[in-house]
């Protein structure tokens, strides 16, 4: 018997996911992540660091979103309600 984890069926229906799988989507996450790209020194880098990279991105870039939404909100109380620049801007928040 392998020792790699196969895709079966468990007692609940559900699906286990391969190594091969969990390599993969590892090296897709590697790929998305800008800091990855620009820090790597060699092709391979371990999936702990990718998936913590991830976390790390993930929650900066719901800290950017926070933030330009704020600042629209801020721009939005400037401009004529009524004015086509605040439509706008409230299409945006």
């Amino acid at each position: 018997m392998s020792s790699r984890r196969s895709r079966q069926s468990t007692s609940n229906g559900t699906s286990r996911i391969t190594d091969q799988q969990i390599i993969d989507l590892v090296s897709k996450l590697d790929q998305l992540l800008p800091e990855m790209r620009s820090n790597r020194r060699s092709n391979k880098v371990p999936a702990n660091k990718v998936l913590q990279e991830t976390c790390n991105y993930i929650r900066d870039l719901h800290k950017e979103v926070e933030d330009l939404s704020e600042r629209l909100s801020q721009l939005l109380s400037t401009v004529d309600a009524e004015s086509p620049e605040a439509a706008i801007i409230r299409s945006l928040i």
